[in-house]
């Protein structure tokens, strides 16, 4: 029987670890936080055991009650201490200290779980302004000693991170790393003015003039920023299809939506957020000093970076790179190129719809008004992502899923573009076949929308636009409308999401498991479509979960293997963790089953090829959809940070 649940909390009696989700435990959370970070680099103990927690529930004053209680489960006051057990739940499970990464990632999710990290530090940071009646310094010092703690993982992954081998991988990859260390320069400056602030007001023990020790690392930041701006900025071409990113330089020509995307918000990003950088080495790039997008002198708020996102957004929004459905499709072939064929044209789209490919937009089309004063980049932002929605099958104007959900139903509602029952999804999702890269996705999307949402977004346009107060207090009231209006939605899905965490508190991949419940995978029917529809052609390449086709179409000619029919593979698919990889793990968090490279998929995958848990005794116990294929993992984990922080911070808009 399909039906929808209303989520609790584990009861202690459900499981033993259940207690710590309660939030009820004698210690603090700081305490928590400080037995987590071993490092010698963390600062003293947070918290003796037996005092308060240093992030009490807030009063809530609602706006709207309409949209408030609309499809409401979780109280809001709960949501920030669930993404901080969240974020203190991926560092414990995926982070290793002593190498500083998360080594079961790979180059490109690992720069977005630095973001994830990031930008959580940064709303956490938010946090240390409000002070409680009772509350005195050495509460606030406690919180910050959390946030200190956090970041010195941030510290430990920028020289853990392999940026010889991003160098030479596709152009989105670098993207990826210009964004993630552009976040945490942001968390940097924002939480460097909080402590200011808090000083000067007497809270802390900081003295006033003292600049936050987390200010040393912006020029090291930066200068990664910039060199893989620069090396990304190579992808841009002018000879194909009158410009737009190339996705892989060792590939045919394919000009997607995310690259394009990334390079549109990173550029925008390096405009607003980058501070300079005259440093030149080592590891300078050898951009060629011809290029339009290139300055000898890099300083804070250069133009280059503003022109550059211009274009990539001009290009992007005229190239019909969207479905019917109002949708980024995924991107554009050149028909006929490496045969001969002198077009020049992206005719060849390929329709398959991610998720991300709806969201890194939104930060560039927030940067892109904070630097012009512009509010059309807002309303085009607003427009996408109520077609997202509806494409998740909610009604936005009633605020309910448009699919009926009544106990009893037993059928599997159906796929409406992306997702489904008002819960975003990738298509892989209902199958259990997502890929690594496929993975990291939602989570992209909810930090998009977080930014593109956030109620301090606005409080950033850029002093030259010349917009009076009165014009920005609108166009301010304007936005933040249009946000709260997505708030019943988005706990929707931070519900679902909750719904897929297993006794160890790790999220899993579909969380439309999370909300409805599943006897077992017949009540799957798998033959439901998660696919474009028909209409909108008969190219529909899924190649971030199955790989890049062996075909002339996709690898030159000069690299395509002997024979065409050999398997499909990712261009560089022998850096992704294949499904089933490592070990089973069951209910209990007991490790065991471990997997051989010579296994064939289903001795390799195992139960969670079927979604069984199994007990301490090693029985089945329950069917689990989020055991299946690559299972939890700290891509998942990340998502699940991803859609609370989302929700935590949009949700102001309703204070």
């Amino acid at each position: 029987m399909v039906s929808e649940l209303l989520l609790s909390r584990p009861h202690p009696q459900d499981t033993p670890q259940a207690i710590r989700y309660t939030y009820t435990d004698t210690l603090s959370l700081a305490t928590q936080v400080n037995m987590l970070v071993s490092w010698a680099v963390v600062v003293a103990a947070a918290t003796a055991a037996g005092a308060a927690s240093p992030w009490p529930p807030p009063p809530l004053k609602l706006k709207n009650a309409n949209s408030a209680g609309a499809g409401r489960s979780l109280p809001d006051f709960n949501v920030f201490q669930d993404m901080f057990m969240a974020l203190s739940d991926m560092q414990d499970a995926y982070f290793e200290r002593w190498v500083g990464t998360w080594p079961k990632g790979i180059d490109w999710t690992r720069a977005v779980m630095s973001t994830h990290v990031a930008a959580t530090l940064r709303t956490i940071s938010h946090e240390l302004e409000r002070r409680q009646p009772n509350e005195g310094a050495g509460c606030a010092t406690r919180k910050h000693e959390v946030i200190a703690g956090y970041f010195a993982d941030v510290i430990a992954y920028y020289f853990a991170e392999d940026a010889f081998a991003i160098r030479n991988q596709a152009y989105d990859d670098m993207l990826w790393v210009v964004l993630g260390w552009l976040e945490s320069i942001q968390f940097v400056d924002e939480h460097n003015r909080v402590l200011s602030r808090m000083a000067a007001r007497g809270l802390g023990d900081r003295p006033r003039a003292e600049t936050w020790y987390g200010s040393r690392w912006i020029p090291a930041f930066a200068h990664r920023a910039r060199i893989f701006w620069e090396l990304a900025a190579k992808g841009w071409d002018t000879t194909l299809c009158g410009g737009g990113m190339l996705w892989n330089p060792r590939l045919m020509p394919y000009k997607n939506a995310i690259t394009n995307e990334l390079f549109m918000a990173a550029s925008i990003s390096m405009y607003l957020h980058f501070p300079g950088d005259p440093n030149t080495s080592p590891f300078s790039s050898d951009f060629a000093a011809n290029q339009s997008h290139w300055n000898a002198d890099w300083r804070p708020h250069d133009p280059v970076f503003g022109k550059a996102a211009q274009e990539a957004h001009r290009w992007l929004t005229t190239s019909n790179m969207t479905n019917a459905q109002g949708l980024y499709a995924d991107g554009f072939h050149i028909s006929g190129h490496g045969s001969g064929s002198n077009n020049t044209r992206c005719d060849e789209r390929d329709e398959m719809v991610y998720t991300y490919n709806q969201g890194v937009i939104l930060s560039g089309l927030l940067g892109l008004s904070q630097a012009t004063g512009r509010e059309h980049y807002l309303r085009e932002g607003h427009a996408l992502i109520k077609n997202v929605i509806r494409a998740t099958g909610y009604d936005l104007a009633r605020n309910v899923p448009v699919d009926d959900l009544r106990p009893g139903n037993e059928r599997l509602p159906p796929w409406r573009g992306l997702g489904r029952a008002g819960i975003l999804e990738d298509a892989c999702d209902v199958s259990g076949t997502c890929s690594q890269d496929a993975q990291t996705f939602k989570g992209i999307w909810m930090h998009h929308f977080a930014t593109f949402c956030s109620p301090t977004a606005l409080q950033q346009i850029h002093p030259h636009t010349k917009l009076d107060d009165t014009a920005k207090a609108a166009i301010r009231a304007r936005h933040a409308s249009a946000c709260r209006r997505y708030i019943p939605w988005l706990r929707r899905n931070a519900r679902a999401a909750m719904g897929t965490r297993d006794a160890r508190g790790l999220f899993g991949m579909w969380w439309t498991a999370g909300l409805l419940q599943f006897a077992n995978s017949e009540e799957l029917e798998f033959g439901e479509n998660a696919l474009p529809p028909s209409s909108e052609g008969d190219d529909v390449v899924d190649y971030r979960n199955l790989g890049v086709p062996q075909t002339a179409v996709w690898v030159r000619m000069v690299d395509l293997p002997p024979s065409l029919v050999s398997p499909p593979g990712d261009e560089t698919g022998s850096r992704q963790k294949p499904m089933g990889d490592g070990r089973l793990v069951s209910a209990k968090g007991n490790r065991n089953r471990s997997a051989t490279d010579h296994d064939h998929y289903h001795d390799r995958v195992g139960k969670r090829g079927l979604g069984l848990e199994e007990d301490e005794a090693g029985g089945i116990s329950t069917w689990d959809p989020n055991l299946r294929g690559r299972g939890r993992t700290v891509e998942t984990q990340g998502g699940g940070l991803a859609v609370l922080r989302a929700l935590w911070v949009v949700s102001r808009h309703e204070l």
